[in-house]
């Protein structure tokens, strides 16, 4: 696995480290007994302080999605993927199918974002729900 930080969007890099490996446990890339990259093999690749990547696998600790295990790097402890939502899903390929349609149509990211995340806050809550999403997914997740 490797992070991408956006330091233009506004989220924390650790929030976006732990965005990031939410998203991979939900769409099954990351499973559980797989290691996470190092703090400092993170801090190589995208440039953060390794105490950055260390608050967030301990967030992620504390939510029982990832152990420590001295000398040997940081585990995934349990997965969030449900197979309705795998990369082969039938929701999976409308989704794509729609996002290509959006394109198509002359919808830029910010279009889709605003479009999605307004969508997701009628179906599942509020405004400020849809908010957090549309700042997730401008960080890329």
């Amino acid at each position: 696995m490797e992070f991408r930080i956006d330091r233009r969007s506004g989220v924390a890099a650790y929030q976006q480290i732990v965005q990031q490996t939410k998203q991979a446990l939900r769409l099954g890339v990351l499973m559980p007994g797989d290691r996470l990259p190092t703090a400092k093999e993170v801090a190589e690749t995208c440039a953060v302080n390794p105490n950055t990547t260390l608050k967030a696998y301990r967030e992620l600790e504390r939510e029982g999605l990832v152990e420590p295990r001295p000398g040997l790097g940081t585990f995934i402890r349990r997965s969030l993927a449900r197979p309705q939502a795998g990369a082969d899903s039938p929701l999976r390929v409308e989704l794509a199918a729609w996002m290509a349609r959006a394109h198509e149509a002359g919808l830029e990211r910010e279009d889709v974002t605003a479009l999605v995340a307004s969508v997701l806050a009628e179906r599942y809550g509020s405004a400020t729900a849809a908010g957090r999403t549309a700042e997730s997914m401008e960080s890329g997740y």
